[in-house]
């Protein structure tokens, strides 16, 4: 398949000059630049919000017949710039084998990849015998509950299969820890600082809390891809001032686990040591999703290897220890990977780049797997 090379970078320069950080949160000015883009290239398109200028766009390559489809979806905001930058944010500064800015490799560099590909395939007249459905969305940035999670409920997406644009370097991403983000608030006895025996002191009840909670070794069956499970301690905070023996003390958690595991076992266990240690506290889970596990051999697996071989890329079959969208499709039933075409170690960094190599190979990838692709096998 025939990429153009020079209109790719012009693209990709063109996405990361569209400011769509998040937050404060607005895509709706890139959304309106792919619908177009992609209408003009004779696709049908439709943007989707579910707040305003909280902008989805979501385009068709196919025709009705049509029984099978295949979902391909990166994300339209980024991250805020900050600052310190070498070069613009919005910029799309070229330096010998890299483009630089804010969106470069997470993910407007897999964007551009993505509509070139499709422009390719219109190009040269490749009847695909399926949908492609196209679904750049919102919110990634901030938990996509204004982006894929509602496109996905709401039926608005109903595919058979899915790839995800949102790993680094041709890695294919089979397996995902589960995230457990736990809120846990001890509460104490207050009293005078000089007489703390009076009192019961809730960060003192935390910490012992937290220290059996971190010698503890949780029961899991080993993944290839990933590492062992892991708790994060993220924020700790009790107490109202230096001479009161502090009668509350909140601390969150990060639990990331591994397929087999269930974010219910971890909460029984959870509530467990709180009661050991803690005669009153109360647990909130602030955010949850599963671990995800797919065939190695899946055909989704199998072609994307194809196409990356063709192109001269060379796949990485991996895991993912982050969380991304991919746990959202487990739970409508529809399989999914993801891989990508930026530069390892690039998210959400100052002077953030994507190699143009990467990327011209990353649009070769996928117009080649889009052509191969069975769907339904």
């Amino acid at each position: 398949m025939t990429i153009n090379k020079n209109r790719l970078i012009r693209l990709t320069q063109k996405l990361i000059q569209i400011n769509s950080e998040n937050p404060p949160g607005d895509e709706s000015r890139i959304a309106d630049f792919v619908v177009k883009y992609l209408k003009d290239i004779g696709l049908k398109t439709h943007i989707y919000e579910f707040k305003k200028n909280r902008s989805n766009a979501v385009a068709v390559l196919g025709q009705k017949r049509n029984r099978h489809s295949l979902l391909v979806t990166p994300h339209l905001d980024t991250v805020p710039a900050g600052e310190d930058w070498r070069f613009g944010p919005f910029s799309g500064e070229i330096s010998g084998d890299k483009i630089y800015g804010l969106g470069a490799t997470d993910r407007k560099g897999d964007l551009a990849c993505l509509m070139e590909a499709i422009n390719s395939i219109v190009e040269n007249n490749v009847s695909l015998g399926y949908n492609l459905i196209f679904a750049a969305t919102a919110d990634e940035e901030n938990g996509s509950h204004l982006g894929l999670i509602p496109l996905l409920k709401k039926g608005i997406l109903k595919p058979d299969a899915a790839v995800v644009l949102d790993t680094d370097d041709f890695s294919i991403v089979v397996a995902q820890k589960g995230l457990l983000h736990i809120k846990v608030r001890v509460q104490g006895k207050r009293a005078h600082g000089a007489y703390p025996w009076l009192g019961k002191n809730a960060i003192d009840i935390s910490l012992d809390i937290l220290r059996e909670l971190k010698r503890h070794k949780f029961k899991y069956k080993a993944v290839r891809y990933l590492r062992s499970p892991t708790v994060n301690i993220g924020t700790i905070k009790g107490g109202d001032k230096v001479n009161v023996v502090a009668d509350w003390c909140d601390f969150e958690l990060d639990f990331r686990f591994l397929p087999g595991m269930s974010a219910k076992e971890i909460c029984t266990y959870l509530k467990r040591l709180c009661g050991k240690y803690a005669p009153r506290f109360r647990i909130e889970i602030e955010g949850v999703q599963a671990p995800y596990l797919i065939e190695k051999d899946h055909a989704l697996v199998s072609y994307l290897r194809q196409a990356m071989y063709k192109a001269g890329a060379r796949p990485l079959i991996s895991g993912s220890e982050g969380a991304t969208v991919i746990t959202f499709f487990q739970e409508m039933g529809i399989p999914a990977i993801a891989t990508g075409f930026g530069s390892q170690g690039c998210n959400h960094i100052t002077n953030e780049y994507s190699r143009i190599s990467n990327l011209y190979k990353g649009a070769q990838v996928l117009a080649e797997f889009f052509k191969i692709y069975r769907a339904g096998r």
